[in-house]
């Protein structure tokens, strides 16, 4: 892929000048530097980007180093694992515009859940990993112990038991080289996630007694003070946002909680900052949070590098980590 990743960066820079591309040219251009400086990254993903197989490029980004640790929605943490156990089994739909409440019907009777273009299977998929992940929960409750999900997951990634179902390389997982780094995974709202609903219904069922053995968003706020006091201490922390919502509000609200409410005016403001998203920046929609904004909260600095990429990040994400890849 080398020669694909240097051909990927030279059409780029010859060919994104203007607008949103030239955004896409420069922030790429800041990330590399960011980075040759021996800053480290914090990549949050929102959407649907893991079934958007985000990991094609994704996880090479990691296992190159690239990337530090990842803020991620419940469902895009799951997803990955999802699209690594049965894409083979995965429905596309190119024509779901056209879709009338009928056709979805027919979709819900086969069990297929559809994201976008793309149908996720419930037994091969979402079954099969609550299988596996529900006997690391019961082993976890039957030691007192208590871990993150995304803990739980590198705990059956390392078992091995998922491998005789793995339908993809798994070197296009970016779970799997994000375990493989054992780089930190913060999942804010987990219980918003098919995962997290199954744990609970596990509890529900009396499978599992303590509703607790999964740790709450609360103390991944906790594990993030840590994580980024520690990483900071040396070094520059980039922030690279896909989408908006919970999995980037989240992990970038732990500068000012660090400077404001712990009063630890020592910390460093996050040292680079890029923003993909198609979500215009109104009232109703992104509340008008462009990076500047963000300086009032005490997150970025006015001189921290800010971009802001309005497009959709299906296309843009995997064009700005071949440009970084190049390197």
């Amino acid at each position: 892929m080398e020669k694909e990743y240097r051909y990927i960066k030279s059409f780029i820079k010859h060919n994104f000048r203007h607008f949103n591309a030239a955004v896409v040219t420069a922030a790429s251009e800041a990330y590399i530097q960011h980075l040759e400086k021996g800053g480290k990254m914090m990549m949050t993903l929102a959407g649907a980007m893991s079934t958007a197989e985000l990991g094609l490029t994704l996880a090479e980004m990691i296992r190159r180093g690239k990337v530090h640790a990842i803020t991620c929605t419940g469902a895009n943490l799951e997803e990955d694992l999802f699209n690594l156990v049965a894409h083979n089994h995965y429905v596309m739909v190119p024509n779901y515009r056209d879709f009338s409440p009928k056709d979805e019907e027919k979709l819900l009777k086969k069990h297929l859940n559809r994201v976008t273009d793309t149908c996720i299977p419930e037994e091969e998929a979402m079954r099969r990993l609550e299988k596996a992940m529900l006997k690391y929960w019961q082993k976890a409750e039957k030691k007192g112990k208590r871990y993150f999900p995304y803990e739980y997951m590198y705990q059956v990634l390392r078992s091995g038991e998922l491998k005789k179902y793995y339908e993809i390389d798994p070197k296009n997982s970016w779970m799997v080289a994000a375990c493989e780094k054992n780089i930190p995974i913060f999942v804010p709202g987990w219980e918003d996630s098919t995962l997290g609903n199954m744990f609970v219904s596990q509890v529900k069922k009396n499978n599992l007694r303590n509703i607790s053995t999964v740790k709450s968003g609360l103390e991944t706020m906790s594990f993030l003070i840590e994580w980024y006091r520690e990483t900071s201490k040396d070094t520059s922390i980039g922030f690279f946002q896909i989408g908006g919502g919970i999995a980037g509000d989240f992990p970038i609200c732990v500068v000012p909680l660090i400077r404001q409410d712990l009063r630890d005016k020592k910390c460093k403001l996050w040292g680079y900052f890029c923003q993909i998203s198609d979500s215009t920046t109104s009232y109703g929609s992104y509340s008008g949070a462009i990076p500047n904004e963000k300086i009032t909260w005490e997150k970025l600095g006015a001189d921290t590098p800010k971009f802001v990429i309005e497009s959709d990040a299906t296309i843009i994400a995997p064009l700005i980590f071949a440009y970084v890849l190049a390197e």
